[in-house]
């Protein structure tokens, strides 16, 4: 008998407002009254008689979400520093484009395996608190060797850095998403994960605005060459040192509410996470890691290397190339979570991941074969960004129990990785070859491997439930029905 009532189970809010209802929780819930505990219910003064120390008040998960969000900010700010100074490390640093390409690609290239691994810890050993303090810090250490490798003129030291950076920072990513899973599971899930990315863009919009005036602060100092360029990246190490004070209060506050609301993290029937696990993932779930690597493969090698084609193609300054490159995180960070609320909406998960991907296509035709105001198309790039990560990420908790959450995630960043280690290499060599054109060409090529993977998503989803594309109200009526089928035998 398939665990129908487990599935479902897995995929009901964790925390929810307390409600006036005197009807007992159904068995095997894991949501109690506030009126259960009594350090809510009984002589509460100063801050708990404040909605922003409940844990199950709507402004103290809005509290952890801030801090959620914040804890990725230092990583996505530091991740694009070479990209927002391209040029000064070819010069500085005397770097080849296909070296350069290196900061980018060795970033990747330990997520391959190190990534799914990370995400099995959390599942199996850490936990989510202590997992997402120690890959803070594994990302902090390697930011600092980073920026010292640039102090002492030093590449290799600076590889080393940038694949510490990269263990710690992918591993991050899959735990802000069992974050993001625990505390808002439920209707506000794609908006959570719109806001997520929101602040993720924020802080590499900020990294490309910031970091050429602050480049030429410390030029202006006294600074110059490697000695310049090292100095700029310990400044830009202060970003991940605020996000690790966010991480370890964010882990204090999960603490406190699932001790307070006495929420219980195990996995129903007892299940834990094991890695023969793997082969029972659906189908659905392979081909949202293939559109993870297809997807993004047309984005971030695209920004790293996207301030000098704005420079030659349409002779912008180094500072307006920034700005442009930047717009598709931009137009990102206010974007997702905007398109977060309204798949929250409307559902139909599946049907805004195949718009996203064509709207994409569209931005990468006009930059390949016109000469139109790059601004539109890159405007247009983030809008079909924002879409598909507010839609395809809450995907993986559709198609996956919650105590495999942190391993499918794993997978999911891992095989990206491998995509981004393997595609930045290329990308860098295309360009040195064959020039930006054939860039965009080997770009639209992977969205078209992304568009087919969509169609099979939604082939295979129509054929079976059809949970995936359903609009909220039918995913609601069809958990019910699955209950309902359960407590009848």
């Amino acid at each position: 008998m398939p665990k129908l009532y487990d599935d479902d189970e897995a995929r009901r809010p964790i925390l929810q407002p307390d409600t006036d209802s005197e009807e007992p929780p159904a068995t095997g819930s894991r949501i109690l009254r506030q009126s259960d505990d009594d350090e809510l219910s009984q002589g509460r003064t100063g801050c708990g008689t404040s909605a922003c120390c409940n844990p199950s008040s709507a402004l103290h998960r809005f509290m952890a979400l801030i801090l959620m969000c914040l804890v990725g900010f230092g990583s996505y700010f530091c991740y694009d520093n070479p990209g927002a100074l391209q040029d000064k490390f070819k010069s500085d640093l005397d770097l080849s484009t296909s070296q350069f390409v290196w900061l980018y690609s060795i970033y990747s290239w330990p997520n391959v395996i190190l990534c799914f691994i990370g995400g099995f810890l959390i599942d199996r050993v850490f936990g989510i608190r202590l997992g997402t303090i120690i890959y803070m810090f594994i990302l902090l250490i390697g930011q600092l060797i980073f920026a010292t490798g640039g102090l002492i003129n030093q590449f290799w030291l600076m590889i080393l850095g940038r694949f510490l950076f990269g263990i710690g920072a992918e591993s991050l990513a899959v735990a802000q998403n069992n974050y993001a899973v625990l505390w808002f599971k439920g209707k506000e899930l794609n908006m959570v994960f719109g806001l997520q990315l929101s602040f993720a863009r924020v802080g590499s919009t900020v990294n490309f605005l910031v970091m050429v005036p602050v480049y030429n602060y410390v030029r202006n100092m006294g600074y110059e060459g490697h000695q310049c360029m090292g100095v700029v990246l310990l400044i830009a190490t202060l970003t991940c040192v605020m996000s690790m004070l966010c991480a370890l209060v964010l882990g204090w506050m999960d603490k406190r509410a699932a001790r307070i609301l006495k929420r219980n993290d195990n996995p129903p029937n007892g299940e834990v996470a094991k890695l023969s696990d793997i082969g029972t993932f659906k189908i659905t779930f392979w081909m949202v890691t293939i559109i993870c690597v297809a997807y993004y493969v047309a984005i971030f090698p695209f920004i790293a290397l996207g301030k000098v084609f704005f420079m030659r193609k349409f002779g912008f300054t180094p500072e307006d190339a920034n700005t442009v490159n930047s717009i598709v995180y931009i137009v990102a960070g206010v974007a997702s979570p905007i398109f977060g609320l309204i798949v929250d909406r409307t559902g139909r998960n599946v049907l805004w991941v195949f718009l996203s991907i064509v709207v994409t296509m569209v931005a990468h035709g006009l930059l390949a074969f016109t000469f139109y105001n790059p601004y539109i198309a890159m405007i247009t790039m983030g809008m079909a960004y924002s879409m598909l990560a507010s839609s395809l990420w809450p995907l993986v908790a559709l198609i996956v129990p919650e105590y495999q959450l942190g391993t499918a995630y794993g997978i999911c960043q891992s095989v990206q990785n491998l995509g981004l280690a393997v595609i930045s290499m290329f990308s860098g060599l295309i360009v040195d070859e064959g020039g930006y054109f054939m860039l965009e060409i080997f770009f639209i090529g992977w969205l078209v491997v992304s568009l087919i993977a969509t169609i099979v998503i939604w082939l295979y989803n129509s054929n079976n439930n059809g949970v995936l594309n359903m609009s909220p109200a039918e995913r609601e009526l069809h958990a019910s029905k699955l209950v309902g089928e359960y407590e009848s035998f």
